[in-house]
């Protein structure tokens, strides 16, 4: 008798405990099925990019430490180095119509063959609305009296002469922050942004000497691919 009313205990505890278990078991599905809805409702995506526009004021050889132009450059002895002065209009599209874009830490730089030819220019932090665009069009260089040269390789004066003398040069248009996500309720944490845009120009040496009526926009002889990681 008595081992009958212990088994029969034994068996309800057991069953008590798969109740137990199938019942978190339920919580749990249905707390990522919860939180999977919300994220495919909130999720956030990454900034689109674009460059509607380039104008290059300067681009040339600076010679021995010289701040003048000189093609001559190109075959002088080291140190050598680019006096550059140009501008993009970046433009950034948010895709999404839930969150908002806050970016912040901002600073654009542009590099022709891998090399940096401009220092580096902060911008301002920026708020971008659902579904909105914004424009960027930080002066890279300085204005092209003022172009300070920044010493690169031999390889990329010769480079640069040949590719002024084709009218087609490659530039890397480089953006680099912070960005954070505000959709709804939530708010994510600050994320590494990296925005990079290969754009190709038709510019020749007359432009890319500059200070004369040749310096100036120069026509997109590509559409300009970007890539963002956000």
């Amino acid at each position: 008798m008595e081992g009958s009313k212990k088994q029969l205990c034994d068996m309800h505890r057991s069953r008590r405990r798969r109740s137990v278990l199938v019942t978190a078991l339920l919580v749990t599905v249905l707390a990522g099925l919860a939180a999977g809805a919300l994220y495919a409702v909130y999720r956030p995506l990454k900034p689109q990019a674009s460059v509607a526009r380039a104008v290059v004021y300067q681009l040339a050889p600076a010679g021995n430490g010289s701040s003048s132009p000189s093609w001559a450059a190109a075959a002088a002895p080291p140190p050598y180095a680019l006096a550059a002065s140009v501008q993009f209009t970046l433009l950034l599209h948010n895709p999404s119509d839930r969150a908002a874009l806050l970016y912040d830490g901002l600073l654009a730089y542009v590099t022709y063959r891998g090399e940096l030819v401009a220092p580096p220019a902060p911008l301002p932090p920026l708020v971008q609305e659902r579904g909105a665009d914004v424009a960027l069009s930080p002066l890279l260089g300085g204005g092209a009296a003022a172009a300070v040269p920044v010493p690169v390789s031999a390889d990329a004066v010769r480079a640069l002469a040949a590719d002024c003398a084709a009218r087609r040069v490659q530039l890397w248009l480089v953006v680099m922050g912070r960005v954070r996500y505000r959709t709804g309720p939530f708010r994510s944490g600050w994320r590494d942004l990296y925005v990079r845009c290969d754009v190709t120009v038709g510019l020749g040496r007359d432009a890319a000497a500059g200070g004369g009526a040749a310096a100036g926009d120069v026509p997109l002889l590509e559409y300009p691919k970007c890539f963002v990681d956000a």
